[in-house]
């Protein structure tokens, strides 16, 4: 008991000059991370950005050019199998067994997990309750939706000793409620199990609530704290304007050189205190077809820090080699 307390009080996850490449290409640039137990930790950043390819390191499917991690307290890499007994994952493309029941899907994880009999029934019962799927114990996972779907690859990652929850992306491709009762689960686990949910994203809405973000972007971790924290170190006060014609568009470029352009065509105006404002729209206030203010936000908070809005893109195809060609089977050998 005592070796198993000691465990806990290690930082759930610990990274020390995590390093990986695809070639040419630097997907983590000796990224250094802890993360405290019984906390919910988003990694916040756009497709392609390396927050795939940090869980995969995590996961043991995919070990890294240089550095160290732990799980728990255990090395990835020269304990991985006690650094997976402690861990549940959820990949960002689906790993469930189709032909199977949402019931023999849950059994065969705890069968692989060597979970006991009993524990593994008594789990499932109370996994499926978490996830109110237990009216479809009996269903064939083929018939479930997106949602149900992921709702059930979240309850097996519970079904064996797992004190870290890794989730890639969990809430893409889900309708709007959906994506809420994905993290109504996630902060339940946290105050009931006194586990370490870590979730990847690039939904900036969905980690208001979460206790830390780590902006990621390139590889790099450009800051961590809690949202509120981010916000009153990194945000900014943001004028939106769509300019009314081409004309205007480039004397404001001309006058705001730092002016980013974003997907939709505006300008983002950094920094935008009641004076810069006032003498804006005295200059340009019958030019422009829209003008928004943003206030200090995690959007600003990545504006400002890549001067750039979080893109959104397809996914980065070399990250989901992996999430293809390894999935759950490969991950529990």
């Amino acid at each position: 008991m005592q070796a198993e307390e000691a465990i806990y009080s290690e930082p759930a996850v610990r990274l020390r000059n995590i390093t990986k490449r695809y070639g040419e290409t630097l997907a983590l640039d000796a990224v250094n991370l802890d993360i405290a137990a019984n906390q919910v930790v988003a990694l916040l950043g756009p497709n392609g950005a390396g927050k795939t390819t940090l869980l995969h390191i995590l996961c043991t499917i995919l070990q890294p050019d240089n550095g160290a991690a732990e799980i728990s307290g255990f090395d990835i890499l020269r304990q991985p199998l006690k650094a997976r007994k402690h861990l549940g994952v959820v990949f960002q493309e689906p790993s469930l067994d189709d032909r199977l029941s949402v019931y023999e899907n849950l059994d065969f994880h705890g069968l692989v997990y060597q979970v006991p009999w009993r524990l593994r029934r008594q789990r499932i019962d109370e996994v499926l309750a978490l996830v109110e799927l237990e009216e479809w114990r009996e269903e064939m996972v083929r018939s479930l939706s997106s949602g149900m779907k992921r709702r059930l690859e979240i309850a097996r990652a519970l079904i064996h000793d797992s004190r870290v929850i890794l989730l890639d992306e969990p809430t893409v491709g889900l309708d709007v409620q959906s994506r809420a009762r994905i993290w109504e689960y996630l902060g339940y686990l946290r105050r009931t199990r006194e586990i370490t949910v870590i979730v990847t994203t690039h939904y900036i809405d969905e980690v208001e609530e979460c206790d830390e973000v780590c902006i990621i972007d390139k590889g790099t971790i450009l800051a961590q704290g809690s949202p509120q924290a981010l916000k009153q170190t990194h945000g900014r006060q943001v004028l939106r304007v769509t300019p009314r014609d081409q004309a205007a568009d480039a004397e404001i470029v001309a006058l705001f050189p730092d002016a980013i352009r974003n997907k939709s065509d505006q300008l983002l105006l950094q920094s935008a205190n009641p004076q810069m404002i006032d003498d804006f729209l005295q200059q340009f206030g019958t030019r422009v077809r829209q003008l928004d203010i943003d206030t200090a936000s995690l959007e600003s908070v990545f504006l400002s820090l890549t001067g750039r809005e979080l893109r959104d893109k397809p996914a980065d195809a070399r990250e989901k080699t992996f999430a293809f060609g390894r999935r759950g089977g490969d991950f529990k050998r």
